[in-house]
């Protein structure tokens, strides 16, 4: 299945990957991971970095899945209100995840400094917008519990609002503590980094049919006859886990993204900050390093590729127009645009470790708008389940 379509801006501005390698003989590895997108990368880096001999398989070229249709925004706020998550999984567990997230950030920072990545990292700070009355009541009260556990928020009312962002909402809850990303360069550098210092292989175009459990080994076949020979097995293939798993565990929604021409400097609002809204379907808008507008949403139900497509032009306008809403006077003109299919799960949190129908293996599904801090969330639980370490998993398959 095809993950995106159109034009995603990270592949365009920095081109696909100067080499890579396919998989031609049967071959040996203590841990395989299933996915070369972002998520499979942080798995590797932790694991790498314990000294742990990996190697990732893709079946397409390295990097090229969903990862290149992400919009990067790295937020610890998920896409289900914190007071809402305390209904469904509790209270101790719903904070948890969301400090997990916040951690999650900063814990990012950290990787890319430490591998001296060019990633267009940039600490940002957020606004999450009342779209209508119940918006105000909901955020009024997600602000009471955020500040209880002593989370990052301030409330801002109509006219803080109007004064600081010149937004005419009634009202907003605002962080300092969220960042973006380019997260194509983020994948590239993380495996090129351990390609050249781990002894990581990456092989793409090679896609894994059929996995067997052996006495003392997981044994992966491939389309092309080959076998992997591991002692463990991560699955972070995304949403197309659906082919390893028996039991459906995710929604599969699209979501569409245009990108603006370059602007002026004077033409963006105070902060350039991350925005998205309490409406459902929502917009979510970020800016990048040279000077353009992001933004994406209208999220839909996917059913299939073709129709998904079809709807880009006319999701296009509808986004433009919910933009031009926030921001009337803004001179922003479209430049490249795609649409991407993601998972979402009943609660919005992730699927991380073991499945009791597949031993052997760890799953690391960041499904949701939050894909790349669960991504870390999940690589570092993973290392830490491999290497025997007590793990307390909130994110587990049975929660």
């Amino acid at each position: 299945m095809n993950l995106k379509s159109g034009l995603p801006f990270w592949l365009i501005k920095n081109g696909l990957a100067s080499e890579y390698k396919t998989l031609d003989e049967n071959i040996e590895t203590e841990v395989l991971i299933i996915g070369s997108g972002i998520t499979g990368a942080l798995v590797a880096h932790f694991l790498c970095e314990e000294g742990v001999k990996c190697l990732i398989v893709d079946k397409r070229m390295e990097s090229t899945g969903s990862t290149t249709a992400s919009s990067a925004q790295l937020q610890y706020e998920i896409d289900v209100f914190l007071f809402d998550l305390i209904e469904k999984v509790g209270e101790e567990n719903a904070v948890k995840a969301y400090e997990l997230c916040l951690e999650s950030i900063s814990t990012l920072q950290k990787i890319i400094k430490k591998l001296k990545i060019e990633a267009d990292f940039e600490i940002k700070s957020s606004l999450y917008l009342a779209s209508d009355a119940k918006g105000v009541k909901d955020l009024e009260k997600e602000y009471e519990i955020r500040k209880k556990h002593k989370l990052p928020v301030t409330f801002l009312n109509q006219k803080q609002l109007k004064s600081k962002f010149n937004i005419n909402k009634k009202a907003a809850l605002y962080n300092d503590v969220s960042a973006q990303v380019d997260t194509y360069k983020l994948c590239q550098g993380i495996l090129n980094h351990h390609k050249k210092h781990s002894g990581l292989v990456v092989y793409s175009h090679t896609d894994i049919i059929k996995i067997e459990n052996k006495k003392d080994f997981i044994e992966a076949h491939t389309e092309k006859k080959n076998t992997i020979k591991a002692k463990r097995i991560v699955a972070a293939p995304g949403f197309e886990s659906e082919n390893i798993l028996d039991e459906k565990v995710m929604q599969l929604n699209s979501t569409y993204v245009f990108v603006s021409k370059p602007l002026k400097d004077e033409d963006f609002w105070n902060e350039r900050c991350l925005i998205w809204e309490t409406a459902r379907p929502y917009i979510y808008v970020r800016t990048t390093n040279d000077n353009r507008i992001m933004v994406g949403g209208f999220d839909e139900p996917f059913q299939d590729p073709k129709r998904r497509d079809r709807l880009m032009e006319k999701k296009n306008d509808l986004i433009l127009k919910r933009f031009k809403k926030l921001f009337p006077e803004s001179k922003i003109e479209v430049d490249f645009y795609w649409c991407g299919t993601f998972g979402e799960t009943k609660d919005g949190l992730p699927f991380i470790g073991e499945h009791k129908d597949h031993p052997n293996m760890y799953f690391a599904l960041g499904y949701g708008g939050n894909g790349i801090t669960f991504s870390v969330i999940a690589a570092e639980m993973i290392k830490d389940m491999y290497l025997g370490k007590k793990t307390e998993n909130i994110f587990s398959f049975d929660r």
